[in-house]
């Protein structure tokens, strides 16, 4: 019983080796097949060749550059990061940010910080004054990153309800800001 054994043991190797054998013979004969037609038509082939290696460079450069701007687009859409009003603009910042405002500073503005801005393009502060329109600023923006305001003068009648929005140029509201005039 032993026997049958070690015989299967030995045989199983040889046998594994031959096909072995076999699976690098077929490969040397497909390779020297290969080579044989490279050799018959190496002209074509060496002219083709740069064209080909050209070709297969550029494929995947222009995949990465039109999936970057893909996501790019996808990812990156005009985005309001502050909006406030204040009684003036120092140093490229708003200064003394508050809702309730005297009359008697006769003047307020609305400031408003993009980030990201992906392309050129326009917002819009819509003042209202009660629910009337009372002024339209168009604003430009440029990317990458912009910050915008705008002002509006009170006079004594101008006491109220006010409000502020800030909108695309589709007319889309990012934002509402609302704030009164008092004595």
């Amino acid at each position: 019983m032993i026997y049958p054994n070690l015989l299967r043991t030995y045989i199983n190797p040889l046998l594994f080796e031959k096909s072995l054998r076999k699976v690098y013979r077929d490969a040397f004969l497909k390779l020297y097949i290969f080579s044989d037609i490279i050799m018959r038509y190496k002209i074509p082939i060496l002219f083709l060749l740069p064209f080909f290696i050209i070709f297969c460079l550029s494929i995947p450069s222009y995949s990465q550059q039109d999936e970057k701007k893909s996501s790019a687009q996808g990812s990156k859409k005009l985005t309001l990061v502050r909006a406030v009003m204040c009684e003036g603009i120092q140093d490229f910042k708003p200064w003394n940010q508050a809702v309730v405002f005297s009359i008697t500073i006769g003047k307020v503005s609305c400031f408003t910080s993009f980030d990201p801005v992906p392309e050129t393009t326009y917002v819009y502060h819509n003042w209202y004054y009660g629910e009337s329109l009372n002024k339209r600023m168009e604003l430009f923006l440029q990317p990458p990153v912009w910050s915008t305001f705008s002002s509006i003068q009170f006079r004594e009648a101008d006491k109220g309800l006010w409000r502020v929005e800030i909108t695309d140029p589709e007319g889309n509201i990012f934002h509402v800001l609302r704030f009164s005039i008092t004595d």
